[in-house]
C-alpha cells in the first residue's frame, strides 16, 4: 500500500489500542496490542508519518534508529544484587534500565503525556549481538528486565533485503506477533504531501514530466545509485535558500541529494530551462492577466516538455496564492473563535492569558508544528494589540464593556477585510491563468493537467470549495465527465468479458 493509506492504518490501530472502557482499562489488553511493523524502501517518509500521527492523536513520540545501539544501551548494564531465597542469600545479576525505556519515561515527564509511540527504525538491521534482544522486545515488549510503559504503542520500521545487505529475516514466531504493513513508493500520494509541505515548484514541475525519476534504486557497476522522496524534499529546502542567497545549484550540487547521475544531470539541466521559461514567458505577468499574442504563438509551437513545464510553473505560482489564503483564513477563524469566547466571558485579558497557557502546554507536549505555533503566537499578539489600542483610545475611561467589544469587533474587521483582499487577489490570479491556458491550449491535455493539479493541492481544493470559480466549474465538469465516461466504458468491457466467459462455460456444460 502507499504511505497515505499506511498512515491511516497506523492511526486507526493506535486509536483502537488506546480506547478504554468505563473503568479506564484498555479495551485491547497490552498483550494483544501487536507491535506495528512498517516494511518499505528507504526515504519514503516512514519517520515523518509517525511524527504526524503523534501530533494528530495528541500523544508522545520517542524515536530511535536501532542500528545506532549496542546490546548494552538497549538492554542496560548488568549489576549484582543480593536476594534471599528460602532463607539463603544469593548474588543475582540484574540490569540497569534500558536507555530506550528511560527515554520513554523522560518524554512522559517532559511533556506530561502518559501515552505515546515508541518508534524504532531499521529494526531488521541490528547487529548479531542485538538481534535476540530485538526479538524479545517485539514479542514481550521488554528490554532486559524493564517493560515498555502501558499506553505506549510500539511501531517498528525496516527495509526489505534488496535495499540493505544487513537485513535479518524475522522468523514466523516473531512475525505472528506483529501487525505488518508493507509500503511502496507512490508519486501521486507524495505529490499531495509536496503541496502541503511547500516543495519547490521547479521540482514538482519536473516530476510531472519525469515521473519515472521520482524514486529509483539501482545496482550499477559503479555501485548503488538512488533517488528517494527524502532526497527531493531536502533538495527543495536547499533550492529555497539558494535562491534567497543568489546561488546556483549545478549538477554537482544536485547529485549530492539525487545520487543517480542520470537524474541529477537531467534535473540540473531542467532547472536552467525553468528559470529561462520564467523570464521568456513572463510568469509573474501571466497571473496578472498580462501577455501578448507573441507568447501564445511561441507556446503553440513549443515542444511537449516546454508546454507542460509552463503549466507546472503556473501551478507552482498559484500554490503561493493558495497558501497565503490558507494562512489568512486560518488566522481569521482562530481570531473569530477567541472573540466568541471573549463575548461570552466579557474579559479579554483572561482569554489572552488562557490562550498563552494553552500554547505553552502544547509546546511542552510537542504536538505543534512550526506553522501551528506561529499561528497561535500571531493570534495572541493580535488580541493583545486590540486590547492595547482600546486602552490607548479616549473612550476607555468612560465606556462600558459593550463599547469595548464594539471597538475590538471593529479592529477584527480589519482582518476580515485582509482575508477578502487575499481571496480576491487569489481568484484574479486563478482566472487570469485559466484565460491564458484557454487562449494557449483550449480544452487540451495541458488544461487537463492543470485541473489535475488543482484537484491534488489541498490548499487549492480548500479555496475552490469555499469560493466559486466559473472557469474551474466549466472545465472540471468536462474533465469529470470524460473520466466517468472512461469508467463506464471499462465497466462495459468487463461486463462483456464476463458474459463471454459465462457463454463459454454454458457451451462447455
Amino acid at each position: 500500500m502507499h504511505i497515505k493509506r499506511a498512515k491511516q492504518e497506523i492511526r486507526d490501530s493506535i486509536e483502537a489500542y488506546l480506547e478504554k472502557d468505563e473503568d479506564g482499562k484498555y479495551l485491547i489488553p497490552s498483550i494483544r496490542q501487536r507491535p506495528i511493523l512498517l516494511m518499505g524502501p528507504p526515504g519514503i517518509g516512514k519517520t515523518q508519518i509517525m511524527e504526524q500521527i503523534a501530533r494528530e492523536c495528541g500523544i508522545g513520540l520517542v524515536s530511535y534508529t536501532i542500528t545506532h545501539h549496542t546490546r548494552q544501551s538497549a538492554v542496560g548494564l548488568p549489576f549484582i544484587r543480593e536476594r534471599i531465597y528460602g532463607g539463603q542469600t544469593y548474588s543475582v545479576t540484574e540490569y540497569t534500565m534500558s536507555e530506550i525505556i528511560a527515554s520513554v519515561y523522560e518524554k512522559m515527564e517532559k511533556t506530561g503525556l502518559k501515552e505515546g509511540i515508541l518508534f524504532l527504525d531499521e529494526i531488521n538491521c541490528v547487529s548479531e549481538t542485538l538481534a535476540p534482544t530485538m526479538l524479545q522486545f517485539l514479542q514481550c515488549k521488554m528490554f532486559g528486565n524493564h517493560r515498555v510503559p502501558e499506553g505506549w504503542i510500539i511501531v517498528a520500521a525496516g527495509n526489505p533485503p534488496e535495499y540493505n545487505k544487513s537485513v535479518r529475516e524475522f522468523d514466523i514466531v516473531t512475525l505472528d506477533r506483529l501487525k505488518r504493513i508493507d509500503i511502496e513508493e507512490n508519486y501521486e500520494v507524495w505529490r499531495e504531501y509536496a503541496y502541503e509541505a511547500g516543495i519547490d515548484p521547479a521540482i514538482l514541475a519536473y516530476l510531472e514530466i519525469r515521473r519515472d525519476h521520482f524514486y529509483r534504486v539501482e545496482n550499477t557497476v559503479d555501485g548503488k545509485q538512488f533517488v528517494t522522496a527524502r532526497g527531493w524534499e531536502d533538495l527543495s529546502e536547499l533550492l529555497r535558500v539558494y535562491r534567497k542567497l543568489g546561488k546556483k545549484a549545478d549538477r554537482e550540487v544536485v547529485h549530492q541529494y539525487l545520487q543517480n547521475w542520470e537524474v541529477a544531470k537531467d534535473f540540473a539541466n531542467y532547472l536552467e530551462l525553468y528559470e529561462k521559461y520564467k523570464k521568456e514567458y513572463g510568469l509573474e505577468k501571466i497571473v496578472q492577466g498580462i501577455y501578448g499574442e507573441d507568447v501564445l504563438e511561441k507556446l503553440k509551437f513549443a515542444p511537449f516538455d516546454e508546454r507542460f513545464s509552463i503549466v507546472g510553473m503556473l501551478n507552482g505560482k498559484l500554490a503561493e496564492y493558495f497558501r497565503e489564503y490558507r494562512t489568512e483564513d486560518a488566522m481569521t477563524e482562530r481570531l473569530y473563535e477567541a472573540l466568541k469566547v471573549y463575548k461570552e466571558e466579557q474579559d479579554l485579558p483572561a482569554v489572552i492569558s488562557r490562550l498563552r497557557t494553552g500554547l505553552q502546554e502544547k509546546k511542552r507536549a510537542e504536538i505543534l508544528t512550526g506553522a501551528q505555533e506561529k499561528l497561535e503566537r500571531e493570534v495572541i499578539s493580535r488580541l493583545e494589540s486590540y486590547l492595547q489600542r482600546w486602552k490607548l483610545s479616549k473612550e476607555e475611561e468612560h465606556a462600558g464593556w459593550e463599547a469595548e467589544f464594539a471597538f475590538v469587533k471593529d479592529a477584527f474587521g480589519e482582518q476580515v477585510e485582509k482575508r477578502q483582499e487575499v481571496t480576491d487577489r487569489t481568484m484574479e490570479a486563478l482566472e487570469h491563468t485559466f484565460r491564458f491556458l484557454e487562449d494557449a491550449f483550449g480544452e487540451s491535455q495541458e488544461m487537463a493537467a492543470f485541473l489535475a493539479e488543482l484537484n491534488t493541492n489541498g490548499d487549492s481544493i480548500r479555496f475552490l470549495r469555499e469560493n466559486d470559480c466559473p472557469y474551474f466549474y466549466k472545465y472540471n465538469k468536462g474533465l469529470l465527465f470524460d473520466e466517468r465516461q472512461k469508467e463506464i466504458l471499462t465497466e462495459m468491457e468487463n461486463l462483456e468479458k464476463s458474459i463471454d466467459t459465462s457463454q463459454v462455460s454454458s457451451y462447455n456444460e
